[in-house]
């Protein structure tokens, strides 16, 4: 069964990795990037309805799914947002778009702030899903924050320490240990997509997701500093989970993001994290907005 029916499923290679993605619809160009533990079919509810109006591209981040994992470099450079993004510019530039919009869901959703600092020239138009800016995330790292979000401190411990304790566990197991911890249930996964997460938990990405959060803790963490003055010109659309850790934790999340952009707009929507499957009608009523009827204002 095709799980993204009308999308041609293909690899692109990158000057650092392999990335495989699904792309379909025609219109303007519009990116879609995915979170951990997940893989690009978390854009399973929305993406074939964007396909209408868009040439939708939703794309693994390296060392997740099944795009490719290289090896970890000394200084996690090659894990870092910045490396992430500069694979998926190259990934729709090898599709033809030069310039597009992007989309992120948490680690995607940081990728997009990286991309956005880094290839200005590249984005249009910019959404970043129940996230906050990475050094918020670290300095709100109270009691808390590590047990709701444990997993931030703990992959990025050194090599191979979470690589073995995660390992470990059956993949099913562990996949309903972690998805539930940032949402009421999983109601909102078909089956087949289930059995795509499960599946794409595995020693790879076991091992590349563990690289990015190492990166998140270190060179990402240098990076962000390093732009801490700098604010996105392009619109950014903010959206986050009522009943997420960032509704529930920090008391203005687009007040953050205001901080280092000059145009933001978006609200909370019902359910946790995993908004883009909780709330599938409110994030593609705002994207068809923001993307669609107000980029054509522009």
């Amino acid at each position: 069964m095709d799980i993204m029916p009308g999308f041609t499923l293909t690899d692109i290679e990158t000057s650092g990795a392999r990335i495989r993605l699904r792309h379909g619809g025609s219109g303007p160009p519009l990116l879609l990037l995915h979170g951990n533990p997940l893989t690009h079919v978390s854009w399973h509810a929305v993406a074939p309805r964007l396909a209408e109006h868009f040439h939708v591209v939703a794309a693994d981040l390296r060392g997740y799914g099944d795009s490719s994992a290289p090896p970890e470099a000394p200084d996690h450079s090659n894990y870092s947002f910045r490396a992430m993004a500069q694979d998926q510019v190259e990934v729709m530039r090898a599709l033809g778009h030069e310039r597009f919009h992007v989309a992120g869901h948490d680690r995607g959703g940081r990728t997009t702030h990286r991309m956005c600092l880094d290839h200005p020239q590249a984005v249009i138009r910019a959404a970043v899903l129940d996230i906050v800016p990475t050094l918020d995330m670290w300095a709100a790292m109270d009691k808390e924050g590590a047990i709701n979000g444990w997993h931030w401190p703990f992959m990025a411990q050194p090599a191979d320490f979470p690589e073995r304790m995660l390992g470990s566990v059956p993949a099913d197991w562990f996949m309903r240990k972690k998805l539930l911890k940032l949402t009421a249930d999983l109601n909102h996964i078909p089956p087949a997509i289930w059995d795509e997460y499960v599946r794409c938990f595995n020693e790879k990405t076991i091992r590349g997701s563990c690289g990015d959060y190492r990166a998140a803790a270190t060179i990402d963490c240098a990076l962000d500093t390093a732009d801490l003055g700098r604010r996105l010109a392009m619109p950014l659309l903010v959206l986050w989970g009522k009943d997420s850790s960032v509704g529930k934790r920090f008391a203005d999340p687009l007040g953050l993001w205001q901080q280092r952009a000059a145009d933001v707009r978006g609200e909370a929507l019902p359910g946790g994290h995993y908004i883009n499957e909780e709330a599938p009608e409110q994030v593609l009523d705002w994207f068809l907005r923001f993307f669609g009827a107000e980029a054509q204002t522009q």
